[in-house]
């Protein structure tokens, strides 16, 4: 039998209910053996609400040597509020797949829309597919998607999943999650909102 060569799998991280829905669909149904996967998060810098969060999240004297202690080898604390999303991620995928290696990738937008950025680093890196968690709101859906900042600017409105989908060189898939038991909706340039049970 034949083994597949290896891809590279991004899964775009962000501390969300769609984005870890995105990556329990790659890491179900989308990864092989063979297969690196990346979790890459664009920051926001410029937010207020994100230096807030990084304030609050800084480690205590406590937990620092908590962290240390040679017992604490099980991987991150999931009840504190010291453990960043993407480590949780992180440890979840190599506890589901723990054949397959799993690096973080963290970019600052430097100012430019979420989906350029996320397209030029998919380039650098070379990503063979993207796999992003996709949330329609009710008001999303019944007023339009917003309008993109930066080198997308135009008259037509696109969000940042749909703008990968149909400019991605590599395949990229939206991912919703349908419930509990309820599958995956799912969203690339051949198949819009195919759904996948299970």
């Amino acid at each position: 039998m034949v083994t597949p060569p290896a891809r590279k799998v991004m899964v775009v991280a962000d501390p969300a209910p769609h984005s870890a829905a995105a990556l329990q669909y790659a890491l179900s149904h989308a990864l092989l053996e063979q297969d690196e996967l990346i979790l890459l998060h664009v920051e926001n810098t410029s937010s207020w609400k994100n230096t807030l969060t990084t304030f609050l999240k800084r480690p205590t004297i406590a937990s620092a040597a908590n962290a240390m202690t040679p017992n604490n080898s099980s991987g991150p604390d999931w009840g504190s509020t010291d453990v960043n999303f993407l480590d949780q991620m992180k440890y979840a995928s190599e506890i589901a797949q723990p054949k397959i290696p799993v690096r973080i990738e963290k970019i600052d937008p430097d100012g430019k829309d979420k989906a350029t950025v996320i397209l030029s680093k998919s380039k650098d890196l070379g990503i063979d597919l993207i796999i992003i968690g996709q949330k329609r709101s009710l008001s999303s859906a019944i007023l339009g998607y917003k309008r993109p900042s930066g080198s997308m600017k135009g008259s037509k409105l696109i969000d940042t999943v749909d703008y990968l989908i149909e400019n991605s060189p590599c395949t990229c898939v939206g991912v919703q999650k349908k419930g509990q038991n309820g599958g995956y909706v799912l969203n690339s340039k051949t198949q819009k909102n195919f759904w996948l049970l299970g």
